[in-house]
């Protein structure tokens, strides 16, 4: 990786260029991957690059929900694992849950790729080189999936952007919890908890809230649940959002 000096005051930006960047030419990321990592970037200037309270309430809510999953999966892609795959694996140890490669530009070397990765990095199952099952309604390659994992899945965490298949696993009757840093996109308006926040910030937020949680009582975790509303949240952030636009105009 290249160089970077820490005193650079876009230190943390330039890191997860590079980290793309390097993962790109490593056959981890597909080429449209960085384009999605600049538009998030983009959002995440407006959002000031830090959780606002908005995210944070939801990362709490997320957690509460995959600590009561029957059966929860982490669902990664290209990106997710070039940025987060170390914070991904923490946070399914914690629950516990599953992860499973889920990938629309999917190529069997990049399946196996990010496989290997993440089995290098200590994970024992990764879930999806070989799918058994398809999710309903998509044509791309983010339907195949696993009976163990995806298919039979009744909370799924979906980072980063992912509108199809978050719509066709919502229709499964599956809980989605998304993480997306643009609040108008289709994932964001879909999932059922969206977590509008980068990647590398949300994930650890969502352990932090698994281990303040954990030892709450199961009905006081549903109660938590219940009272969610995703697009009044949603509305908070674009609250946000627009006060912020006009303190700096």
């Amino acid at each position: 990786m290249k160089k970077i000096p820490t005193s650079h005051p876009r230190y943390l930006s330039l890191v997860t260029r590079e980290q793309i960047s390097q993962a790109m030419k490593l056959g981890i990321v597909h080429e449209t991957g960085l384009i999605a990592h600049g538009r998030g970037e983009a959002f995440d200037y407006l959002l000031g690059e830090t959780t606002i309270p908005p995210a944070d309430v939801a990362a709490k809510v997320a957690a509460a929900v995959l600590l009561c999953a029957r059966n929860p999966v982490i669902s990664v892609n290209g990106n997710v694992v070039a940025l987060a795959a170390d914070g991904c694996i923490s946070l399914a140890k914690s629950i516990p849950a599953k992860l499973e490669v889920n990938l629309f530009h999917r190529t069997s070397e990049r399946m196996k790729k990010i496989t290997a990765l993440l089995r290098k990095k200590g994970v024992r199952t990764v879930y999806g080189l070989n799918p058994d099952a398809r999710i309903p309604g998509l044509d791309s390659d983010r339907a195949l999936c696993e009976k163990k994992g995806i298919f039979t899945a009744d909370v799924v965490l979906v980072p980063l952007e992912d509108g199809d298949r978050c719509q066709a696993l919502q229709r499964m009757g599956k809980t989605v919890i998304a993480i997306d840093l643009n609040p108008l996109s289709r994932t964001a308006q879909a999932a059922t908890i969206t977590i509008v926040d980068n990647v590398t910030r949300a994930v650890p937020r969502i352990e932090h809230w698994i281990h303040d949680l954990k030892d709450t009582k199961r009905s006081d975790l549903d109660k938590l649940v219940k009272t969610w509303d995703n697009a009044k949240n949603l509305a908070e952030v674009l609250s946000f959002l627009s006060k912020r636009l006009n303190s700096l105009s």
